[in-house]
């Protein structure tokens, strides 16, 4: 009989239904870092999303079989630990299809119509003010006509640039950041960045994207441009962000990720001064958490665990 462990059930707003397979089921609302071991101890079956699972907590664990991410990322997760012993990883894939690409859009069009800027002008009375009926503080842009470029095509950044297309948008996909080759459909990445009114990230987090998006790149865009991550937080050097959009390097950014989550004090993209911005937006990691989503995310992480329970797994990283 499995024993199935659930480390970080809040996480998740759905319906949770139980595997079709003989097992043992504990819960636990949330986990702090320092419970994952102990509270493992004994299953065979792990449930996460974003706790850390390394190589010396794999070792200790021996009756672990299985670690299901109930997340698309496993950067959590020591992949190569978990094959070395045998273990399946599996993730969620397609769930955040509509949901993520939405958000990446709502982004764009609360920076480049300027929403933020207005409402507070209207909110200290500016149009009362006024004496026309309208006022043009803040400058507005059409997301039609405009080039986006798209860093990550897999099916995230596929979904956005439908959804670009249909504004009218010019989408390139920017090949990988030092590419010796770069594939037919793609840009060198370094012409993508450079040509882009607004650049989108949609690519996970590893040795190779870590810090993708550096001073370098922020200097290197145009200083009309937006930046769009509702990726991952490493992907970009937040002092140099937080530098780009004090100096103006580039017009705005709208973040749904941060590097460490929760936040900490001290994160420069958490400044007072900065949050103040209406040129900087920063959603909590809610991009992909629509409740269709969710639910979509929760049964297709029991169909991950009732599969490796036939074995037959499916959706494996490891």
């Amino acid at each position: 009989m499995e024993r199935i462990v659930y480390l970080e059930r809040e996480s998740v707003i759905a319906e949770v239904r139980r595997p079709a397979c003989a097992h043992a089921w504990v819960e636990y609302d949330k986990s702090q870092q320092a419970e994952v071991e102990p509270r493992l101890a004994e299953a065979s079956i792990a449930i996460v999303n974003k706790l850390q699972i390394d190589a010396g907590m794999i070792a200790r664990l021996p009756k672990l079989q299985m670690v299901a991410v109930a997340a698309t990322g496993t950067n959590n997760v020591d992949l190569d630990a978990c094959r070395t012993r045998g273990i399946v990883v599996s993730n969620i894939r397609g769930y955040a299809v509509h949901t993520v690409p939405e958000h990446a859009i709502a982004l764009m069009l609360a920076l480049s119509r300027n929403l933020i800027a207005y409402r507070e002008s209207v909110q200290a009375g500016r149009w009362q003010q006024s004496e026309q009926f309208c006022f043009f503080d803040h400058p507005i842009r059409d997301l039609h006509g405009a080039t986006l470029s798209i860093v990550g095509g897999g099916a995230l950044g596929q979904g956005v640039a439908t959804l670009a297309r249909a504004f009218g948008m010019k989408v390139l996909l920017a090949e990988r950041k030092g590419a010796a080759v770069c594939r037919a459909g793609y840009v060198p990445f370094a012409e993508a960045v450079a040509a882009a009114d607004v650049v989108s990230l949609h690519c996970p987090l590893n040795a190779d994207t870590q810090g993708l998006i550096g001073a370098a790149e922020l200097q290197a865009m145009k200083r009309s441009a937006l930046l769009i991550n509702t990726s991952r937080g490493g992907l970009v050097d937040e002092s140099a962000l937080a530098q780009a959009l004090k100096e103006g390097w580039i017009a705005g950014a709208g973040f749904d990720v941060l590097s460490k989550e929760p936040p900490s004090e001290g994160n420069p993209l958490l400044a007072p001064e900065l949050l103040a911005q209406p040129n900087f937006l920063l959603t909590p990691h809610v991009a992909w958490a629509s409740r269709p989503a969710m639910q979509a995310l929760a049964d297709q992480l029991i169909d991950n665990i009732e599969a490796f329970v036939r074995g037959v797994p499916q959706n494996r990283v490891a």
